[in-house]
């Protein structure tokens, strides 16, 4: 059990590092007020959960450690489905409609095709 949190808060740590690094870079170059980097963030995050999940499951001789580091930790802590909610919140009560369904339905819908096409992709290799 120790190694398994040990595992799960190294990865985290390391998720959550890399998720306000991607997250802030990529908002500072998109700019204007639509949350382009946690959308980034969420649609990468969702495509290699999707992928991870089939590599690390049904190709691979990784350790439980590993999956668990990598999955819950690392992949748990980068992608910000809680941020996402507060932002889409966020531009509802600012009356931006239009981005926050933009938002809501975009993430939706490009988040599950991702993760989709992570499984398809590491089921192919």
């Amino acid at each position: 059990m120790t190694g398994q949190l040990l595992a799960v808060a190294i990865g985290g740590a390391a998720g959550a590092v890399m998720r306000w690094l991607m997250a802030s870079g990529i908002q500072k170059m998109a700019g204007g007020g639509f949350p382009w980097g946690t959308f980034a963030v969420n649609a990468i995050g969702s495509f290699l959960l999707g992928f991870l999940f089939v590599w690390l499951i049904e190709r691979s001789t990784a350790s439980e450690l590993v999956r668990l580091a990598l999955t819950v930790g690392f992949l748990g802590a980068f992608t910000t489905f809680s941020t996402y909610s507060l932002e889409s919140i966020r531009l509802l009560q600012e009356g931006a409609l239009a981005l926050a369904f933009g938002n809501v339905l975009g993430q939706v819908i490009i988040c599950l095709t991702l993760t989709w096409l992570g499984i398809q992709l590491a089921r192919t290799l």
